[in-house]
């Protein structure tokens, strides 16, 4: 009995996949969902889109939030950020950042999770990437109507002045 079952389980499984890639309605093939991929259906393969170029103003963004990471205002594209350097340290840390003109890294980095000073950089704070990132010049992929606490503020103290 035990020999039969498996068999059939067999055949089924053999059977399975051919029976399901006859049928027109297969539902991998199916229309893609319009949104991050548009158009096609779910088993074409399209070319990935170029990535953007990174921003390169040097221009401080504004914080949307107080202790908000400061982004990147420039490229770092071939900076090596791993356990044996950090390319950013090259012009933020402490040492370089009066000649390089570069704003130097938060005095935070410099000290261990009790707030005792160290003398270089806190290894939790090392890979600076984890935080602070670079901005693409790009469409967003979603809308957004994230107001910071400023206009939040303002808003409420129009909405009060009305009669």
């Amino acid at each position: 009995m035990k020999s039969h079952s498996l068999s059939l389980i067999a055949a089924l499984l053999l059977w399975m996949p051919a029976a399901f890639a006859a049928q027109p309605d297969y539902p991998l093939d199916a229309p893609a969902p319009d949104g991050r991929r548009p158009g096609g259906t779910l088993t074409q393969e399209f070319a990935a889109p170029l990535m953007a170029d990174d921003e390169n103003k040097d221009l401080k963004r504004e914080r949307n939030y107080p202790d908000q990471p400061p982004t990147i205002p420039h490229s770092i594209r071939g900076y090596p950020i791993d356990k044996n350097s950090n390319k950013c340290l090259s012009c933020h840390s402490r040492a370089n950042s009066a000649r390089t003109q570069a704003p130097m890294i938060s005095i935070t980095h410099y000290m261990d999770r009790d707030g005792q000073a160290l003398a270089a950089v806190s290894p939790r704070r090392y890979f600076c990437t984890q935080c602070h990132v670079p901005q693409k010049d790009v469409k967003p992929l979603v809308g957004n109507n994230f107001k910071n606490i400023d206009q939040v503020l303002q808003d409420e103290i129009n909405g009060q002045q009305k009669p």
